[in-house]
């Protein structure tokens, strides 16, 4: 982002913050990438945000502002889930996180209306405003050249799951090590994925590939996908670490 795109999200986080403050009401943003919940992360608001993405494990999310101690009433994420499924699995093509993020833009809206994406079987589940539900349901009928219906369904299992955790082999607890091992990487591409701002730990950019990750730490990578970092296992004989990760499913 640049500095005047900066200053206006900033500008908007706070009118979003002062104004459920000043009237006893929910505001919220729309979907928010990394770089802005980072952003929003730094910022001193009257009332501090919670982060809401549809399912446990969102990367795309909304920030809502408001307090339920104080105003005696619990906030309800606007956020619906939508099933994108081919009409023939028989007859569909491949279809893609592209490709279903293609078709939804392709319908005239923002991409700030929608959050993450999964796929799963050849369908896609989409989690949106559920303000704007409603129409993409109606008219989003193909992606692709495959036809398609689009209905309301509640997240994937899966979704809502840790996915297991497996066991790596890595040099170090270094980022790049892990970045590298676990997308099947050289080092030395897993080290330029971070100087070029593509990976995040914990939802902030990371700024050195030599940053050794805690357990527990949440690791996007732009392009690539996401795991959850679990720790030292143990060691090999060579003196290698053995370590734990947790890779999420393709978005």
């Amino acid at each position: 982002m640049g500095e005047s795109e900066d200053r206006l999200l900033k500008k908007r986080f706070m009118e979003l913050a002062v104004r459920a403050d000043n009237q006893g009401v929910w505001t919220h943003t729309d979907f928010l990438n990394l770089a802005e919940q980072a952003l929003l992360r730094t910022l001193r608001l009257p009332l501090s945000p919670a982060f809401y993405g549809g399912f446990p494990h969102a990367e795309r999310q909304i920030a809502a502002f408001g307090s339920e101690a104080l105003w005696g009433v619990p906030y309800a994420p606007p956020i619906a889930c939508l099933c994108m499924e081919p009409l023939s699995q028989r007859f569909a093509e491949p279809l893609s996180h592209r490709d279903f993020l293609g078709a939804l833009t392709g319908l005239g809206l923002e991409r700030e209306v929608f959050g993450d994406i999964l796929l799963m079987e050849n369908a896609g589940y989409v989690f949106c405003l559920d303000s704007i539900a409603p129409f993409v349901q109606e008219n989003l009928t193909q992606v692709k050249r495959t036809s398609i219906r689009c209905f309301p369904s509640p997240p994937p299992a899966q979704a809502c799951q840790l996915p297991d955790a497996a066991p790596y082999v890595v040099p170090s607890q270094r980022l790049d090590a892990l970045v590298a091992a676990v997308y099947q990487l050289p080092r030395s591409q897993g080290k330029a994925l971070v100087e070029s701002e593509k990976v995040w730990i914990d939802g902030r950019l990371a700024r050195s590939a030599s940053e050794s990750l805690q357990a527990g730490a949440k690791v996007s990578v732009r392009g690539y996908g996401r795991f959850q970092y679990e720790g030292v296992l143990g060691e090999t004989r060579k003196n290698r670490l053995r370590v734990g990760i947790r890779v999420f499913g393709k978005r």
